[in-house]
């Protein structure tokens, strides 16, 4: 097994839980988003729109695109993202007493200053409205999609549960709903795949909503880690000029996070990176920024 493989391993452990690993997806152009159809559908026509963000344009046969990172002449710049992983069938758990939020890891981004993206699922929103409300309205991070339930888009996807072909879209939809009556402002309209699983017919089913789906090139290793020390060599090993890290946001399936942050952000800043959010790497895509 490569390197490489073994950091794919390493995420895709969650994913029978909560999270998420990816493959590399199709090169798209980018253009301006308006709002996802999902996102916007019930806003007051009295606002004012929010300001587009960027997107890919669809693929190949109008397939939903795939974003993994930014060219690697863009600068050295990378973005932290967050999975806030709950399954719809968690409930119980989360009743019991455990946590699948992770309030320090938000602290300690807010205290250094770090902008992130957060893919949320629509169920963890559910059990925690005020913190999903309170991240949509920081300016220093940005909300986006990683499902409603948590189930898998393709069959095999590390044991979990399958989402219809004909549900799909419902539960990237339900998702932005759900978002909607927490109170979460101007979620961006990117998803992540649960288990980073998909195939063609996942992609085809949700190029109505208008998202762009967002992988990652660096595995951060976080999934069930113990070893903050670990986790934060695993990270700076990976990253290369507009890498996209892929974290988790959840104190049961990954309690090494939060360590792993304080060493990782100090170090990549004397390295000479700046921290952004996907939708910063995305119009760099286009020139820009």
């Amino acid at each position: 097994m490569t390197p490489a493989q073994r950091r794919v391993t390493a995420v895709c452990v969650l994913a029978a839980a909560l999270a998420a690993c990816a493959g590399p997806g199709p090169a798209s152009e980018v253009r301006p988003a308006h709002p996802s159809p999902s996102a916007s559908a019930s806003a007051d026509s009295s606002e004012q729109p929010p300001a587009p963000r960027p997107t890919l344009a669809p693929g190949p046969a109008g397939l939903t695109p795939v974003f993994e990172n930014a060219p690697r002449s863009a600068g050295r710049t990378v973005a932290l993202t967050f999975d806030a992983d709950m399954t719809a069938d968690q409930g119980p758990r989360a009743a019991a007493g455990e946590r699948f939020d992770n309030p320090a890891l938000i602290d300690t981004l807010r205290r250094l200053r770090v902008p992130a993206t957060v893919f949320m699922t629509g169920r963890w929103a559910e059990e925690y409205p005020e913190q999903a409300r309170a991240l949509g309205r920081d300016p220093l991070f940005e909300v986006a999609n990683h499902s409603y339930s948590h189930y898998a888009f393709t069959e095999d996807c590390y044991g979990l549960p399958t989402v219809p072909r004909e549900r799909m879209r419902a539960d990237v939809e339900r998702a932005y709903a759900v978002f909607r009556e927490v109170g979460v402002a101007d979620p961006m309209p990117y998803f992540r795949f649960p288990g980073g699983c998909y195939d063609r017919a996942a992609l085809k089913a949700l190029t109505p909503t208008g998202v762009t789906a967002v992988q990652w090139d660096v595995v951060g290793g976080d999934a069930f880690a113990t070893d903050p020390d670990a986790v934060a060599r695993q990270v700076l090993e990976g990253v290369r000029p507009g890498s996209v890290v892929v974290l988790h946001c959840t104190r049961s399936a990954a309690p090494a996070t939060e360590r792993a942050v304080r060493t990782v952000v100090p170090a990549l800043r004397a390295k000479g990176y700046r921290f952004v959010r996907v939708s910063d790497l995305i119009a760099a895509r286009a020139g820009r920024r």
